[in-house]
């Protein structure tokens, strides 16, 4: 044991001397005050006694302590707040031995919604304020697209926008497809559409069996009474839900709801999967690789996975695990009361829920190799980048910036992030251009700003520069001299030591003639079958792709832009009643206020405000 290991077991212990046996929440902090670890504890004095011993310790814990030069903590009233409460200080703070789940995106639903006569099939993703019966979640907005599509085609619900369904005089395409039942022209009548709801919602509830059925027996009538054609529409109906329950591959029959977490670990790295089960239907799975704390085992990795995955979502009544959590009643009385209800936690041994658990490890077992090998390759690439451009060492964080317009409108900015795990793309940020600059064409100036917002952003919420967020590398699309400009604007800013390269087109604008551009130094090329070449050229297209893609989104946004929308007090229902009137908005510009006053709801005073709005208040 050296003097330094000695030292922080003894700081350890001069604290365990102030503490008693009240449960609460412990950090480790280093010489630096930078945040270790933090951990709960049902009893504080002993709990941290035991950090104090200079024995017994993984070497994750023992380097944890060497690095130990003072401590804090919280008590709590309740074991269970001191769980919550770590958990909360874990996702603010992101100690460097602590489990942390990196991937905190929401999981879309199907939702019919309730707020019209003739309710509206759709994706839904976020907080559930709409009225309606909520299914789900769905691991990918896939899932639910294609869940979707299968669904219309048995019950024929609508899912346009409820202002669309209100102006329709003629079916629309769904319809001659044979994906709607039409309720906007009243090819079908409400009681009937709701019937088609009422089945629709059966079938999401995973009462597949009886909703079959009654096509099935639907059918038969209609071709007794040899009305053929709707028999035939029953009939595909059928093998639509049919083809529904096919594609929800492993369907279990003896548990109706659960999430299924399992959980591998292979030299240091995790991958969890977590499969969804409602209704006794498969709706899919998602892998999550979370940062595992320079070390921990599988107990403690599931037990701060399901602690921070359930923060912001509402958890199943059975929780299937491949390993046992480190405090099973903890968790279950966590999850509880953010439920409502009570949860439970199971590692099952035998039957079908322990072939489910099997199944989602052998995926994580799976995903996790073909990450690390993908991995092995990033890393070798960031590596032969580093060796390339002269940098201290592998980039860990490589933000790339790419400006989109069309002579100056719509000018967007974008910003990709990738790095050792390949493109991160919950990193990625979109930049409307404000200033003077999108207009006039400027490349220099939108870069100018677009920089000027993403560091000052950064320096005002991490000064220090201690997060993650602080890029290694920046590559600009652009030669010698957008280089400079970016080196200026940042050296005004004060930030002088990110290493910079400019990717410039050769002489023939070829790729693969790419000339590469830095700071004070000579323009450089790379060999055409380099693999660094390769990586770089991913690097600026995805930028390019992002940036594009942001500008065609903001340009279609642009082109359906109705004048009403800025009209003040003009709602939706204002706006339909001048749309139906006059057909347009350009001719509701060019009314005169007698005719405005015509239209059914719009007073003396609302005319005037719409006549004002178009002829600048004269």
């Amino acid at each position: 044991m050296t003097d330094a290991a000695r030292s922080g077991h003894a700081i350890i212990a001069d604290y365990v001397k102030q503490l008693d046996g009240s449960p609460g929440v412990y950090r480790m902090l280093n010489a630096n005050s930078e945040v270790l670890y933090v951990g709960k504890a049902r009893n504080l004095k002993n709990r941290v006694g035991n950090y104090a011993r200079d024995y017994g310790h993984s070497a994750r814990i023992e380097r944890m302590i060497f690095e130990t030069a003072s401590m804090m903590f919280l008590t709590t009233r309740t074991e269970t707040e001191a769980l919550l409460l770590e958990q909360n200080l874990i996702k603010q703070l992101k100690p460097r031995y602590n489990v942390l789940l990196r991937d905190d995106k929401s999981f879309p639903n199907i939702l019919i919604s309730t707020e019209h006569d003739y309710p509206q099939l759709k994706k839904h993703r976020g907080k559930k304020t709409e009225k309606g019966a909520y299914f789900g979640p769905f691991a990918s907005a896939g899932a639910v697209t294609r869940t979707l599509n299968q669904l219309q085609k048995v019950f024929l619900l609508r899912n346009c926008t409820d202002a669309m369904f209100e102006s329709r005089t003629r079916p629309c395409l769904q319809f001659q497809i044979k994906r709607c039942a039409a309720p906007c022209v009243a090819k079908v009548d409400r009681a009937a559409y709701l019937d088609l709801v009422n089945d629709a919602k059966r079938f999401l509830e995973g009462k597949t069996t009886s909703v079959q059925a009654d096509l099935a027996r639907e059918m038969t009538v209609a071709s007794d009474a040899m009305e053929f054609e709707r028999a035939a529409a029953l009939r595909d109906r059928i093998k639509a839900l049919t083809q529904v329950q096919t594609a929800q591959g492993i369907n279990p029959r003896g548990v109706s709801e659960a999430d299924v977490v399992a959980l591998h670990l292979d030299h240091g790295q995790a991958c969890v999967q977590v499969f969804f089960i409602r209704a006794n239907q498969s709706w899919g799975n998602r892998d999550f690789y979370p940062k595992t704390g320079s070390g921990a085992e599988e107990p403690e990795i599931l037990e701060a996975f399901l602690s921070q995955f359930y923060d912001d979502k509402e958890p199943p009544k059975l929780i299937l695990l491949s390993h046992p959590v480190e405090n099973p009643d903890l968790v279950e009385d966590l999850l509880s009361d953010r439920a409502g209800r009570r949860i439970e936690l199971a590692v099952p041994q035998r039957g079908e829920k322990a072939e489910l658990v099997e199944n989602a490890a052998r995926n994580a077992r799976e995903s996790l190799a073909r990450r690390m090998s993908e991995s092995s390759t990033q890393n070798k690439l960031l590596q032969g980048l580093a060796d390339a451009f002269d940098l201290d060492g592998p980039p860990s964080r490589i933000e790339v910036y790419d400006n989109a317009h069309i002579q100056g409108s719509d000018a967007v900015g974008g910003m990709i992030v990738a790095g050792a795990e390949g493109f991160v793309k919950s990193q990625y940020r979109k930049f409307n251009i404000k200033s003077a600059a999108g207009a006039n064409s400027d490349d220099f100036g939108m870069m100018r700003e677009v920089l000027t917002r993403r560091f000052e952003r950064l320096l005002k919420e991490d000064p220090d520069r201690k997060s993650e967020s602080w890029p290694d590398l920046l590559l600009i699309d652009g030669g010698a001299g957008q280089v400079s400009a970016v080196v200026g604007i940042l050296r005004e800013l004060g930030v002088d030591d990110i290493a910079m390269v400019g990717v410039a087109k050769g002489i023939d604008r070829d790729a693969g003639k790419e000339e590469f551009h830095r700071d004070g130094q000579r323009p450089m090329a790379l060999q055409r079958n380099d693999p660094v070449l390769y990586f770089v050229q991913r690097l600026r297209d995805e930028a390019h792709r992002w940036a594009n893609g942001a500008h065609v989104a903001k340009r279609a946004k642009t082109l359906i832009a109705n004048p009403l929308d800025e009209v003040p007090g003009v709602g939706a229902a204002r706006k339909r009643s001048l749309l139906a009137h006059f057909g347009s908005a350009k001719a509701v510009g060019r009314a005169a206020l007698p005719d405005l006053m015509a239209v059914d709801g719009i007073s003396e005073a609302m005319a005037e405000t719409i006549y004002n709005f178009f002829h600048d208040g004269k």
